[in-house]
């Protein structure tokens, strides 16, 4: 289930945040507290939500509730088009959570916003994100510097059907 996210997520936002694998593949957002994650939702997700109608999005499991990470559509100054991002707490990797949040967010894409193309990043290393994106029919394009302090990401693209 994907929905947006709100204030009462700061606690998972904070624990989320602060996974080591977030952290070494997505990047240290600076969120320790509630505090933190109120400003990291209001200047974020809530911020891409009134702007653009789509940001991330909460995700968790149909049968029980459960959070398991989050997934959305991102649009960054320093990048060429919308962008898919997600990151999934490492206890529900490998459960096709990703790709099936993902695939919903990229059809959801076409459909409502009328979005004509999506990019993904990825950190070069990270295997399990670059199989999600090339499951969602993305191509590797090139690489990518989103920060001239941090190494390259590749970049993924994919035309949506209109």
């Amino acid at each position: 289930m994907l929905r947006r996210l709100e204030f009462t997520d700061a606690p998972f936002v904070v624990a989320l945040l602060n996974e080591p694998s977030f952290l070494e593949n997505i990047g240290d957002r600076g969120v320790r507290n509630l505090d933190d994650a109120h400003r990291y939702l209001r200047d974020g997700p809530m911020m891409m939500y009134e702007k653009f109608g789509f940001g991330l999005w909460h995700a968790a499991r149909k049968s029980d509730g459960i959070a398991v990470g989050m997934c959305g559509l991102l649009k960054r100054d320093i990048l060429p088009d919308v962008d898919i991002g997600y990151a999934y707490f490492p206890a529900h990797w490998g459960q096709g959570y990703a790709f099936e949040a993902a695939d919903a967010t990229v059809r959801h894409a076409a459909r409502k916003f009328g979005l004509k193309r999506i990019i993904g990043v990825v950190s070069d290393h990270n295997v399990g994100s670059i199989r999600v994106l090339e499951k969602l029919g993305m191509k590797f394009e090139r690489m990518h510097s989103m920060r001239a302090d941090e190494p390259d990401v590749r970049l993924y693209g994919v035309t949506l059907p209109i």
